[in-house]
């Protein structure tokens, strides 16, 4: 059943990210991604922003979380997108 939901509400994180995204420039299937490998590198650069954008329930089950992460609400990004510097590397990582 827990399966069921998170299709949906992954495919609306999808089309929030996506919407948010090509506000930035980026078509949803340009958007530069990176390996858990080179995340690890980039630790402790200063303009290294961090955002966990599970939801609430995927966050609470989850043992496995990045240190330092921001938390933000996937359902609220235009809320919160424009509080972080442009100059800033923003990480957006979700389940």
């Amino acid at each position: 059943m827990k399966l069921k939901r998170l299709f949906p509400i992954a495919g609306i994180l999808f089309f929030v990210l996506s919407c948010w995204v090509s506000t930035m420039g980026y078509a949803a299937d340009e958007v530069p991604r990176i390996t858990k490998e080179k995340l690890k590198e980039m630790f402790g650069n200063p303009d290294l922003i961090i955002l966990d954008v599970r939801t609430g329930s995927s966050w609470e089950s989850s043992r496995e979380k990045i240190k330092g992460a921001i938390r933000e609400d996937p359902k609220s990004v235009n809320s919160w997108a424009d509080k972080y510097p442009k100059d800033k590397i923003l990480v957006l990582y979700c389940s």
